[in-house]
């Protein structure tokens, strides 16, 4: 089951996993280039969630609830060693749902503020949408060049802005796994202050990181933010792995 929500083959050596989660509208393409980077000590695992890339005719999730409670389960054959998660913009709220029910030693979120702010730009009309979604760069300039592209990818995009701008996280406990924070220094949609709220998030630490660049400061994974990514991931790879919560 596990295999229908990961892209590309895993390395069964790696002694850490690193589960990757894209921002809205994004799939395996902004990780899959890691793991050439970040190999082989880490086994980089992009997750695709349904709506994009080889699940494009799926159709995606809007609401958080239902996408973890498919998600969750789906996950747990790829826990057979120390494990890290890493989200950025909506995958790093997707990320933190799926670290409030399982135990990853280290949950790192990258452009995305704390969970609970929302938005209405999934109610815009479709020129404004593309418009607002043009405005955070990181989407190919041909994709809003080509009406059968939009037509292909609009209902994908739509869909995750409306996940993140009506997800409401449940009043529970803060995580036990450190969190780190990595953001860029020019990115439209969140601060280095916002970023360090998610400190109030966890009880196992934290730790806050700032690049140049904007929102998609990450993308080829850049020397600075790629050492600190596998400086992360040795660290995880020398604690005994957790058991999932019961």
């Amino acid at each position: 089951m596990s295999d229908r929500w990961t892209a590309g083959a895993r390395d069964s050596q790696a002694p850490v996993r690193m589960l990757c989660f894209a921002h809205a509208g994004g799939g395996s393409s902004l990780f899959l280039p890691w793991r050439a980077r970040l190999g082989p000590d880490v086994d980089v695992c992009p997750i695709v969630l349904p709506g994009r890339e080889r699940r494009i005719h799926e159709p995606p999730y809007t609401r958080m609830d239902d996408l973890i409670e498919d998600l969750v389960p789906a996950l747990t054959p790829l826990l057979d060693r120390p494990y890290l998660l890493f989200g950025h913009s909506m995958g790093a709220l997707v990320a933190y749902e799926v670290a409030r029910r399982l135990r990853p030693e280290l949950l790192i979120v990258s452009g995305r503020r704390v969970p609970g702010v929302t938005g209405s730009r999934h109610l815009l009309g479709d020129d404004e949408f593309l418009e607002a979604v043009a405005g955070l760069g990181g989407t190919p300039p041909a994709l809003f060049g080509s009406p059968d592209l939009v037509r292909l990818f609009l209902p994908c995009l739509r869909a995750d802005f409306r996940l993140v701008e009506t997800y409401a996280p449940a009043d529970t406990p803060p995580v036990s796994c450190p969190v780190t924070a990595l953001t860029g220094d020019a990115d439209p949609e969140v601060s280095p202050a916002q970023m360090a709220r998610w400190a109030g998030l966890t009880t196992g630490g934290f730790s806050l990181h700032v690049f140049p660049g904007d929102h998609f400061y990450l993308k080829g994974l850049p020397e600075p933010v790629r050492l600190t990514v596998r400086d992360a991931a040795r660290g995880v790879s020398a604690a005994p792995a957790r058991a999932p919560r019961s």
